[in-house]
């Protein structure tokens, strides 16, 4: 093959190139020619035997009665496939050794998974600061997706992906440090974000990307980041943000002003930002705050106060299914707000529960509320699978 060496993509979208020439895992051909050409590829420093691949291909059953002569008939599609590189290169790449398979390892082929690795631990072994970073910016433009992505169900792609996708993510918080530390918010930010992208659950991310968009001033940007994360970890694990994530929140929501204000700017920037009917509707932290007020408030004047707790939950009580229980959650909001008063607090506590602040309400007041919300969700969704139930309870001031 007198030409170049061929170049490989694994990170990402499958592809191998020569010359300017490239074949990639977009192009509308059998999933099984792609499967062998990436394996012999990832393997291409030991021979194949026939007995492996067949069982790549079509499990330990076999896919037809001839195996060896369906394998023979594979291998010749790949290499015709690899021909568009040039006359010959699917033989000169592919070749047979005692009955077995094996990748040409006389022609050097380059993989982005060895240099994203090899960069990955230069980066750690770097003394200075300085080149550390450098290592790790190469070793992450290299990072365009996960291991074979189009392949993932594998099971030989599995582990490996697994352990491309963990190290993506480790460097990801190493070169992020290494960007707060040299005040490079605008970096950092671009990275969380493509960071986020591949790894949605790791909130570590989430709590950079709200640091540095408050370094840059962003701070309706980290409203909606910690509102993006809460919903997601609502929705699917039941939980809210850490304390740490929280307290960037809080951070972010503090409106200061960098000089001397009159009191009709306070005024104006105290306005809700459109007029509202019913329950102010907020995030479980301010309610907090809110309740916390409150409970003070009742200490010196004495009158009364009740919380209530509405939940959904399946007929016999059991939990309803993710998608039945986030549309009931969102039917749940418009009849709270609808059915409380402008004065009324409330906040999604749980995946499947909304906490309300009752004011200057006695508990059978508090009680009639609750009855006509649940009447009202009864009625406006009488085919809903949820059951919706709620518990009444003073508001103690020494909580």
């Amino acid at each position: 093959m007198e030409t170049g060496n061929p170049r490989v993509l694994m990170l990402g979208e499958f592809s191998i190139t020569l010359d300017n020439t490239s074949v990639t895992g977009s192009d509308n051909r059998s999933r099984k020619i792609w499967l062998l050409l990436a394996y012999m590829i990832y393997c291409r420093n030991r021979v194949v035997s026939q007995e492996d691949l067949v069982n790549l291909l079509w499990g330990e059953e076999g896919g037809s009665s001839n195996p060896l002569n369906a394998l023979k008939t594979m291998f010749h599609r790949v290499r015709s496939m690899l021909n568009q590189l040039g006359n010959s290169v699917g033989q000169d790449l592919i070749i047979r050794k005692d009955g077995n398979y094996a990748w040409n390892t006389e022609i050097p082929t380059s993989l982005d998974v060895d240099d994203f690795e090899a960069l990955c631990k230069a980066g750690s072994a770097a003394e200075e600061d300085a080149e550390r970073l450098e290592k790790y910016r190469e070793a992450l433009a290299l990072y365009q997706g996960d291991f074979l992505s189009k392949l993932s169900s594998e099971p030989w792609v599995v582990p490996i992906a697994a352990y491309f996708h963990n190290l993506y993510v480790s460097t990801a918080l190493e070169t992020l440090f290494l960007l707060e530390a040299r005040h490079l918010s605008d970096e950092a930010v671009s990275l969380c974000r493509s960071a986020i992208a591949r790894e949605p659950y790791n909130e570590a991310l989430y709590q950079c990307l709200m640091r540095n968009l408050l370094a840059t001033g962003d701070q309706r940007g980290v409203l909606t980041v910690y509102e993006d994360l809460s919903s997601l970890l609502l929705s699917d694990f039941g939980i809210l943000p850490a304390e740490e994530t929280r307290a960037l929140y809080r951070d972010a929501v503090r409106i200061v002003n960098d000089r001397a204000v009159s009191i009709d700017t306070i005024q104006v920037q105290l306005q809700e930002s459109e007029a509202s009917q019913g329950a102010l509707l907020c995030d479980y932290d301010s309610f907090r705050a809110i309740y916390h007020s409150e409970a003070r408030a009742i200490v010196r004047s004495g009158r009364a106060a009740h919380i209530a707790l509405l939940s959904l939950s399946g007929e016999a009580g059991q939990e309803l299914p993710r998608r039945s229980l986030d549309r009931a959650m969102e039917n749940l909001q418009d009849i709270v707000c609808i059915n409380l008063r402008k004065g009324d607090i409330a906040a999604r506590c749980s995946v499947s529960q909304f906490i309300v602040l009752l004011r200057q309400a006695n508990y059978e007041n508090s009680c009639k509320v609750c009855q006509r919300i649940v009447r009202s969700f009864s009625r406006q969704y009488p085919h809903s699978p949820a059951q919706l139930h709620h518990s009444v309870h003073a508001l103690d001031p020494n909580v």
